[in-house]
């Protein structure tokens, strides 16, 4: 008789430690709750992560769990998939994990396209060593090791993947709870690397970064959530919209100077070309409202995938491997007791 996993089968028995209000338990709840009704059991799960407070993501699953370095979690997760195609491989990570120490790690997994779910948690601060500016963090933004205001560019992480040929971009908010539960299932299911920014809120050090989003009172018309088919539809009353005027997005008033709905942008998540993703993902706000949801869902050959091809390939051609002949093919040396060095 098979049995019915639940949330409470996912939920590790370690305390949970991350500051009260923080984002990070809203999306740990979350995955626990997906991840039964995607009909996976923890023994074929794992969570990889780096450091920050993301980084305890994995000490508080009841799956399997590597806890890295800083920044090395894809790389890691990398190695698992290619050694483990059958497990459900996923990567968290915050924004500073992501994009300062692990840049490369993480555009490389995109580009490869390696068969991991990566959820990046974007508080844009790092919480974990108290409150210096981040990568994602905004022009301005005064913290312990920016006193007098960041005067640095901020990286947009959906701009950066898209631009590392990632095939699967989402972004989801931390309070958004129903909506997230989807974007991580999609994100699952996807073949190749998923990428979900979530935006999650630091109380201690960078409260209300999202606010805009975050807070219900304001998130009807500080974002707009994408349906693959559906015009970009967003407002508190359903009736402003997102037109293109020549190639750039603009925003208009459905019922204002002719504007209809049939002049509105229909979301196309499986456009082939990354320029559409890219305009999406460059739309912020003040000016525009946050789009949230699956920006980009076009397929690909994995890594994993293709590597496998070419060992058994290869084995194919020329037989199965014989480590020991190879390590002593070619010239070798013998180092005998008490020969000069």
């Amino acid at each position: 008789m098979q049995q019915t996993l639940t949330k409470k089968d996912f939920a590790s028995d370690q305390e949970v430690r991350w500051c009260p209000g923080c984002g990070d338990y809203a999306i740990l709840a979350t995955v626990q709750k997906a991840l039964p009704e995607l009909g996976l059991a923890p023994h074929n799960v794992v969570f990889v992560s780096g450091i920050g407070c993301s980084g305890r993501f994995p000490y508080y699953m009841n799956t399997y769990g590597f806890h890295g370095i800083h920044g090395r979690a894809p790389g890691i997760a990398t190695g698992l998939k290619l050694a483990r195609p059958d497990l459900s491989v996923w990567v968290v990570t915050g924004d500073g994990d992501a994009l300062s120490i692990g840049g490369n790690h993480f555009i490389h997994a995109l580009r490869r396209n390696v068969d991991l779910n990566v959820l990046l948690f974007n508080n844009r601060i790092y919480g974990l060593t108290k409150g210096q500016y981040s990568p994602t963090s905004l022009p301005g933004t005064k913290s312990k090791s920016s006193p007098f205001g960041s005067v640095d560019a901020p990286f947009n992480p959906l701009s950066v993947a898209i631009g590392a040929g990632a095939s699967f971009v989402a972004r989801a908010i931390d309070v958004d709870i129903k909506h997230l539960g989807q974007i991580v299932k999609r994100a699952a299911a996807y073949k190749g690397t998923s990428l979900v920014e979530i935006y999650q809120n630091c109380l201690v050090f960078n409260d209300k970064a999202f606010d805009d989003v975050e807070n219900r009172a304001t998130r009807a018309d500080s974002a707009v959530y994408l349906e693959h088919g559906k015009p970009l539809v967003f407002g508190a009353d359903g009736n402003k919209g997102i037109r293109l005027n020549g190639l750039l997005p603009e925003v208009v008033t459905i019922g204002e100077n002719g504007v209809t709905e049939a002049d509105l942008v229909v979301h196309d998540e499986h456009a082939p070309d990354p320029g559409y993703a890219f305009m999406l993902a460059q739309m912020l706000p003040p000016a525009f409202p946050t789009p949230i949801g699956v920006l980009r869902e076009v397929e690909r050959p994995t890594y994993d995938a293709s590597v496998r091809a070419q060992i058994d390939s290869a084995i194919e051609k020329r037989g199965p491997g014989d480590l020991k002949k190879l390590i002593y093919s070619g010239e070798i040396w013998t180092v005998n007791e008490g020969d000069a060095v």
